[in-house]
């Protein structure tokens, strides 16, 4: 780094790290879509261990929606950048970190901070996409692949012959989940409004209207002895039938509070109520197991092994991606600057795939 001209090395040539200054969308409060605040600075320099990623795709996800609403669990305090995940390519490198790295397409699960032009990462952290796949692409893969990969086959370990149920099917990661539960000769019954159900019925998904409140009559009529696992994202007092629509041996992934989006009050007890529900169902002994999943679970206590494990995962869904396994939904393509636009489409409910911000 050049301390009197800004500039910063990005392997062998001398780049002007201002040259593009910092566009960052700040979310100062509880505010609706159209409170969010465009900043403008000068771009970051790479720290020790760190890469800077100049963004080319981040999404608008069901944590932002929480977020702006104060009632995502561990939200930082106000005000902060939201963004949950970014594709982009790394700019400059810190010190310790491979040079080479420089130049090369990426995408980070950061929580916080991806609604930005550009963003510093621990290099660690970032897993390289491969060749052939767009940044807008493998935006849609990023939390939601990771998501219903892990859900699917690290929680579930489906298998192929059995039947699941998917809430949310025409979803973010409902629709992933049902890619891949098919890429495993998963036989899916989905819940979604009826105007995704001839969506649902192309990719060979029994849908189920969930404005009905009759949810578990119908899986009941399609699956009899219940099914081997159900993918819950809705939380709320739902949750007891998605329990006892499971067989023997079946498994509950819970991995959402949907139903108290628009509640008032504590952020936390929906999700200390819901996880307290889950851990007294998977200690009993009935053969059924019920889990409560956070993406962000093992980080603290074992970083690497996190990190290693999150990488892993991703690669298979790019590979997934690329084998045609499973195909993106892109419902619309922004502008940064429209992220109140954005975000307002994506909480609408209706359009199908993810909306995602460009530079």
């Amino acid at each position: 780094m050049n301390a009197k001209t800004g500039n910063q090395r990005l392997g062998a040539v001398e780049v002007d790290m201002n040259a593009e200054g910092l566009v960052e969308v700040v979310l100062p409060g509880k505010v609706e879509p159209e409170g969010l605040r465009i900043r403008h600075g000068d771009v970051p320099a790479a720290g020790p261990g760190q890469v800077l990623i100049r963004m080319e795709a981040t999404g608008v996800s069901f944590a932002e929606q929480q977020m702006r609403r104060g009632r995502y669990y561990d939200q930082p305090a106000f005000p902060f950048v939201p963004g949950y995940d970014l594709v982009g390519t790394v700019l400059a490198t810190g010190e310790g970190v491979e040079p080479a790295l420089a130049g090369t397409r990426v995408a980070a699960l950061v929580k916080v901070g991806g609604w930005a032009s550009h963003v510093l990462v621990d290099a660690a952290d970032v897993v390289p996409v491969p060749d052939g796949i767009g940044a807008a692409e493998a935006e849609t893969l990023v939390v939601n692949g990771i998501t219903a990969w892990q859900m699917l086959h690290r929680k579930a370990r489906v298998r192929a012959g059995q039947t699941i149920l998917v809430h949310g099917a025409g979803g973010g990661v409902g629709s992933v989940l049902v890619q891949l539960a098919h890429a495993a000769g998963v036989k899916v019954i989905g819940t979604a409004s009826a105007r995704h159900h001839d969506a649902l019925r192309d990719q060979d998904v029994t849908p189920i209207d969930y404005r009905t409140g009759h949810i578990a009559a119908r899986v009941r009529e399609l699956a009899p002895g219940g099914v081997d696992a159900v993918f819950d994202h809705v939380g709320g007092p739902g949750i007891v039938d998605s329990w006892r629509l499971l067989a023997p041996g079946g498994t509950l992934v819970s991995y959402g509070t949907a139903s108290t989006r628009d509640d008032e009050g504590s952020k936390q007890w929906p999700v200390l109520k819901l996880l307290g529900r889950v851990w007294l169902w998977h200690a009993l002994p009935n053969r059924r197991r019920a889990y409560f999943f956070n993406i962000w679970a093992g980080r603290a206590l074992a970083k690497n092994r996190f990190r290693a494990r999150l990488r892993t995962d991703l690669t298979q869904v790019f590979a997934a991606l690329r084998r045609g396994d499973i195909t993106v939904r892109i419902a619309a393509r922004l502008p940064l600057t429209r992220a109140a636009d954005a975000l307002r489409l994506a909480e609408s409910g209706t359009v199908t795939g993810k909306v995602v911000l460009i530079p």
